[in-house]
């Protein structure tokens, strides 16, 4: 008797080593007669350890997701052994009789090759969630994934929201609003459906929006969520009342447990399901009180927040018509892009011109906060001693609800007389000097030979006669240079793009201008998008397929722009980009188009 199990051991142990050395490549779905837009399983098994998996030929199926990737390992007195599979979710997009083509691997060197599957696709689903399993399994019910049903069910499960740090501030005071997600189950996909309007808000995005969302744990009435932030804005009232922050729109596809079908799947942690849910945020309203009239300034200026206030000048000490710049910079945390110009007060000898104003905004903070440089350019006009008065700037802090008003020292200008020789226009006041030019007023005319020839001279062997005669073969000459000069000129594609792209972007700037006076918004902005796209995409000798912001901004950095020409332009780019698809407040079309044509001034000037 003992011999005999003996004998049927080896047997056995003979045969699984047979079969062992025998690597199988098979292929299996979870139904071959499906509807229109059902989901369903395939899924390819290799025994050995394979590598170079090759996909099939999945003509007529969407791809849901995949390959899904799963390795098992098993051990048999001694012998152990290795299963990997790899598996779809496919969804049929029509009617008809279709095939998935065979799967290849390596192992071991050979090419394993599974066999082709008939597919029948009938008739129209609705909402399903995917079959799993094998060929061999029993077919699930459907599952209805359409948002009405599931999300009554998942509500509890899986949600988003908007959460803001306050709901009741002062007009252009800063809130910080956040669009987190919570859940409970699994989440396999995410599509953004809708963006918040925002309206009676100027809003402004924080963050990096390349990080991919960080989890974490959070306890939500007594249940423990894993949360995400999704996006994050700054936002600032623009009037007072009831301002509503609206709904963020998303649909995500959620992974729920389901009741286990037999034993094993029980043993195993049961099966899921996968449904589609569509969440949207619950409204929030924000109550905005105005700004109180008393103590207001005069000067003020529309700035909330917490700054401080720098001036400089750079030199104390120049002649007359020469060049003086003065600096003044706020520095704080607010509505920094929305702080209407400063108005100094200079001396009426001192001829001035408009700022230029500079915005560094660090957007990879919680909030809005950065600086904001004025620059003036003042040339005095007379000899002798000026005083430039303080500057004045004004504020109101929601913090200690009162307006704060900030002072620079004044400065002190000694101008000499200036350079006689420079000629300079007489400015129109009453309380200034006249201005002459100083040179002679007339000049004398002076009285020469007329040149005009005498009777019986000839013209033949005339001084105009020989260069007449020379005119032909230099201007022979000059053609072949410049002919020469303009074959090299065009020869280079890439040069000869980069000369002409100011005079594209000009181009398209003139066709924004009249849809700007059209008040056509939405395509001034598509016009001044693809305008500013197409002349980096020509200067910067960048293919229009990978034009983007990180691209643009590296090759700019590669050319010695500077970072404040760069900054410039991704404001502009951003702004066209939202502007496109949603309306954006607190900037003008306008200040769209002269920002634009600045950038491109800055860029031509600087590379």
């Amino acid at each position: 008797m003992n011999r005999k199990i003996h004998i049927l051991a080896v047997f056995i142990f003979w045969v699984s080593t047979v079969f062992a050395q025998s690597p199988a490549f098979t292929a299996a779905v979870s139904s071959t007669h499906v509807a229109v837009d059902e989901q369903f399983q395939v899924e390819f098994t290799v025994n050995a350890n394979g590598d170079r998996f090759s996909p099939p030929n999945l003509t007529g199926f969407r791809a849901l997701s995949g390959p899904n990737v799963s390795t098992s390992m098993t051990s048999i007195n001694g012998s152990t052994s290795m299963t990997t599979s790899y598996s779809y979710i496919l969804a049929a997009e029509k009617e008809g009789n279709f095939t998935i083509g065979p799967a290849t691997i390596r192992v071991n060197g050979q090419t394993l090759i599974t066999r082709p599957i008939q597919i029948t696709v009938k008739g129209t689903a609705r909402g399903q969630g995917y079959r799993g399993g094998g060929q061999q399994q029993q077919q699930q019910p459907a599952q209805d994934d359409t948002p009405e049903e599931s999300s009554a069910e998942l509500s509890k499960a899986v949600f988003i929201k908007a959460v803001v740090d306050k709901t009741h501030i002062y007009q252009g005071e800063q809130i910080n609003v956040s669009y987190r997600i919570y859940t409970k189950i699994g989440i396999l996909q995410s599509q953004l459906d809708k963006l918040p309007d925002l309206n009676g808000f100027w809003s402004q995005d924080v963050g990096d929006p390349r990080q991919a969302p960080q989890w974490h744990t959070e306890i939500v009435g007594g249940n423990r969520f894993q949360v995400a932030e999704l996006k994050q804005t700054v936002l600032f009232p623009e009037h007072s009342g009831d301002l509503t922050i609206d709904p963020m729109g998303m649909t995500v596809v959620a992974r729920e447990p389901a009741p286990a079908r037999d034993v094993m799947e029980q043993f195993f942690g049961g099966s899921f399901k996968d449904i589609k849910v569509k969440l949207k945020s619950p409204a929030v309203v924000i109550h905005v009180k105005p700004l109180p009239e008393a103590g207001k300034p005069a000067d003020f200026g529309g700035a909330v927040g917490a700054f401080s206030l720098e001036a400089n000048v750079d030199k104390n000490a120049l002649k007359a018509n020469e060049a003086l710049n003065l600096n003044v910079k706020i520095t704080g945390a607010g509505n920094i892009k929305l702080i209407k110009n400063i108005t100094p007060s200079f001396p009426p000898d001192f001829e001035k011109y408009d700022p230029k104003v500079t915005d560094t905004i660090n957007k990879a903070a919680a909030r809005i906060e950065g600086s904001r440089l004025y620059n003036y350019l003042l040339i005095p006009r007379h000899e002798g001693n000026y005083t430039i008065d303080p500057i004045k700037f004004t504020y109101f802090n929601p913090a200690t609800q009162r307006y704060v008003t900030l002072s620079s020292k004044p400065f002190q200008i000694a101008v000499a007389k200036g350079d006689k020789q420079v000629n300079v226009s007489a400015l129109s006041s009453a309380d200034k000097q006249d201005m002459k030019i100083l040179d002679k007023d007339i000049r004398y005319i002076k009285t020469s030979d007329t040149g005009l020839s005498q009777d019986g001279e000839s013209f033949f062997g005339s001084a105009l006669y020989y260069l007449l005669l020379l005119l032909g073969p230099l201007l022979f000459v000059v053609a072949y240079v410049y002919r020469k000069w303009y074959l090299k000129q065009n020869s280079d594609i890439v040069k000869v793009k980069s000369r002409k792209a100011s005079k594209m972007a000009a181009k398209h700037l003139k066709n924004a201008k009249k849809l700007l006076s059209a008040k056509n918004s939405k395509g001034f902005h598509e016009v001044v998008f693809k305008g500013l796209y197409g002349y980096l995409g020509d200067k910067l000798n960048i293919p229009y397929a990978n034009l983007d912001k990180d691209v643009i901004s590296e090759a700019l950095r590669n050319k010695s722009a500077t970072e404040n020409t760069i900054t410039q332009l991704e404001d502009v780019l951003d702004l066209c980009d939202m502007a496109r698809f949603a309306p954006v407040t607190g900037i003008s079309e306008q200040e769209v188009y002269e920002k634009a044509k600045n950038v491109i001034n800055d860029i031509e000037d600087e590379i």
